[in-house]
């Protein structure tokens, strides 16, 4: 690999007006439907292609105003084989660009920048596409400057380039399709089949034998050749004969008459899960095939393939496969994906998010290089791994543990009258200890909306707020940091479990206590208490340091419940010692009560409705 697409900038396109995004070897787009993802092919279609199917509609406009031209700035670099840019092309590369069109950028290193402007002829009532060298790769500017896309350039020159061959692959894809046009990939594979005389004659020879054997071997095909050798006489031109030819006759004609079949039939009888995923095959074949005469004639080659929605029709199983297939496709990819199975198998880096917010398009990704290995790791555990759909998520809620994670679905599905897969909300639980950063960081570059539901403890608060001055990059000092509307926690210092138990839920947890400890009756978990109450809780670490060890100082701890706070405090605590039992059973008692709900669950769930309940949410 010398050479990569870096990145894309689109101007007045259908829905993308103002965008820039910047790409991997292999690329994952992600996000709601009507987002853009599809469009942003588009647009690479436009700028690296000989293509211009264009219509008035692919004009972006608003109510407030009418784009009148299309731009698109494309920016390729030169690596080399770790993925660093380098200095320069390599010879072959740029004896295809040429002296003309290679541009320098403030560092020194080369790079191939141009401009594609699309323009309605008005006399003609068609459309015009030119393309111009860009001399210097800039910032990527909005409105105070005057934006990016007011620059003109004047040296206008063509930009496509065989070496840089773009492949589309649309959704409806179809193996059948390939089969009958000449023009598909299929049909390029077939018709570039090649033998030397000798074979070729032999082969053809075996074909007649073959054809001669079929016809003398069937009663009726005999006879219909016999009736139609009636032919020269009508004609009265007895010097032609009348062939039958069952199988192709020629070589050349061999593309006209193939079939492929699975499991023993036809491609005819396979759904479209199958056939889809061939034509995706058919196309890996036919770039491996240029990249193999590429390679034996020493020329450049270096296609980009955009791939939407690979997925298509797939069962799931069929879908994990698919990426490593997707990834071994010689050249650069580019993937609009729906499939969390596809996205959760890509690395962080190298996913986009396409995100709709009012008029504006965000494209979100995530800079692992922001991160520690040991928070990579955990979003790969507990976000990518299990949860690939948070890619696509409307909402995500964070909370402290299982409980909350548990709990939360149904008491959603109670205040909405919907369940979080309808209104496109996803709970994650982080496993306690106040670690969220890196969750809010893959929520905020990933221009995703989210909520905390926290446990009140002063010092899960405290890290909250150092959580936020890092992720905002703030100067104010962490006690002077205040927590955003987007974060909600338990008064009291309470968790979960202590915030239901004051706040109205007394009865469903001691009914829930009853049933996982198998008591009848609600005197048997009061005697229990009972029993345990001045017990030893084990050491727990004090404040005070140890003079000679330099060591925090541990005391024996005794359980105290006493009174209506020690009874809570009991309850909660048989809770704790039986949390992989419980969280199902107090969420059905809940979600089944006709209380309402506690106050900060509410507050939590009246804030998420503004997203949810968006004109654009609404479109998604």
């Amino acid at each position: 690999m010398a050479i990569q697409l870096k990145q894309l900038r689109v101007h007045g396109f259908r829905g993308l007006d103002n965008l820039e995004v910047d790409f991997e070897p292999i690329t994952v787009l992600v996000g709601t439907n009507n987002a853009g993802k599809t469009t942003l092919l588009k647009s690479l279609q436009l700028g690296l292609s000989n293509t211009l199917q264009i219509t008035d509609d692919d004009f972006h406009f608003t109510d407030a105003l009418i784009r009148d031209k299309i731009i698109i700035d494309i920016l390729f670099i030169s690596i080399d084989e770790e993925g660093n840019q380098k200095a320069e092309f390599e010879d072959k590369w740029a004896t295809v660009f040429t002296v003309d069109r290679i541009s320098i950028d403030s560092e020194g290193n080369q790079l191939l920048a141009f401009r594609t402007v699309i323009e309605e002829n008005l006399i003609r009532k068609t459309y015009k596409k030119k393309q111009f060298v860009i001399d210097e790769w800039g910032e990527f500017y909005k409105e105070e400057d005057g934006y990016w896309y007011s620059k003109t350039y004047e040296q206008e020159l063509s930009f496509y380039f065989d070496e840089i061959p773009f492949f589309y692959l649309d959704a409806n894809r179809d193996i059948l399709d390939d089969l009958k046009n000449k023009t598909s990939f299929l049909g390029k594979i077939l018709s570039s089949i090649t033998y030397n005389q000798g074979d070729k004659e032999l082969i053809e020879n075996l074909i007649k034998d073959l054809n001669k054997e079929t016809i003398e071997r069937s009663e009726i095909l005999t006879n219909l050749h016999s009736t139609l050798e009636e032919l020269d006489t009508a004609m009265d031109n007895p010097n032609n004969t009348v062939d039958i030819t069952p199988f192709t006759k020629k070589i050349r004609d061999l593309n006209k008459g193939v079939k492929i079949n699975y499991s023993q039939f036809s491609m005819e009888y396979h759904g479209m899960g199958t056939r889809s995923w061939s034509s995706l095959l058919i196309l890996k074949a036919f770039i491996l095939q240029n990249m193999k005469l590429a390679i034996q004639n020493q020329v450049a080659y270096y296609p980009i393939i955009a791939i939407e929605e690979p997925e298509s029709h797939l069962h799931p199983n069929a879908q994990k496969k698919l990426y490593s297939q997707i990834n071994d496709i010689v050249g650069q990819k580019i993937v609009a994906t729906h499939s969390s199975y596809i996205a959760g198998s890509a690395k962080l880096k190298d996913v986009r998010s396409i995100i709709k917010s009012e008029s504006e398009t965000k494209i979100g990704k995530i800079i692992e290089n922001d991160l520690t290995h040991e928070e990579i790791r955990k979003i790969y555990r507990q976000v990518i791994n299990t949860r690939g759909e948070l890619y696509f998520s409307k909402v995500l809620i964070l909370c402290e543990g299982e409980t909350e994670e548990q709990a939360l679905p149904l008491l959603i599905k109670k205040f909405f009258r919907k369940s979080t897969i309808e209104l496109g909300v996803d709970v994650v639980g982080i496993d306690g200890g106040g670690n969220y950063y890196p969750f809010i960081y893959f929520a905020k570059k990933l221009n995703l909306k989210w909520y905390i539901l926290s446990d009140g403890e002063l010092s899960i608060i405290k890290k909250l707020k150092k959580d936020l001055k890092k992720l905002t990059e703030s100067h104010l000092n962490v006690d002077e940091i205040v927590l955003p509307q987007n974060i909600v926690y338990f008064d009291n210092e309470d968790n979960f479990e202590s915030y239901i138990i004051r706040n109205g839920f007394l009865e469903e947890v001691e009914n829930c206590l009853k049933t996982i400890l198998n008591f009848d009756n609600l005197d048997k978990l009061n005697e229990l208490i009972s029993n345990r109450n001045g017990t030893s809780r084990g050491r727990v670490k004090t404040d005070q340091i140890c003079g000679t060890c330099n060591q925090h100082i541990f005391e024996e701890s005794l359980r105290d419940y006493d009174g209506d706070d020690g009874y809570f405090r009991a309850l909660n605590d048989l809770l704790s010692q039986n949390k992989t039992k419980y969280s199902c059973i107090l969420s059905e008692l809940i979600y089944n009560s006709e209380k309402p709900l506690p106050p900060k669950i509410v507050e939590l769930f009246e804030k998420m409705s503004l997203i949810l309940d968006s004109p654009e949410n609404e479109a998604n």
